[in-house]
């Protein structure tokens, strides 16, 4: 059996993949998990839905869920979220900067670059 942040996390890596918004039904078969109810996964993206990590819509009598953003907008939001925990953020963000790969801060530095270009 999952823990609750394991299934939303479970459940919102299901819409992030769908191409198109997903029912609770469709969430529940894709989980795949045998000793999951139907009303837990209903729960799990009514919580989802309140914090504001995906979007449902009416189809009929059920509802529609999906990712209120994307996979790397949502982890960029959680960095952003990190790093005001920080007291010296230049000091957090230097430390972040030395730990990524060389590809990785190369894809950072084009990135700050165009934003130089562009700003």
């Amino acid at each position: 059996m999952r823990r609750r942040g394991e299934l939303e996390r479970a459940a919102i890596e299901v819409l992030w993949r769908a191409d198109a918004p997903r029912t609770v039904r469709e969430v529940h078969d894709e989980l795949a998990d045998a000793d999951l109810a139907y009303t837990t996964v209903l729960t799990v993206l009514d919580r989802l839905a309140r914090k504001g990590l995906v979007r449902r819509e009416r189809a009929g009598r059920a509802w529609r869920y999906r990712a209120a953003s994307s996979r790397e907008a949502y982890i960029a939001e959680l960095m952003r979220e990190a790093l005001e925990w920080a007291d010296d953020r230049d000091a957090a963000l230097v430390h972040f900067a030395r730990s990524v790969s060389p590809a990785e801060a190369a894809v950072l530095r084009a990135s700050l670059t165009r934003r130089g270009r562009s700003g």
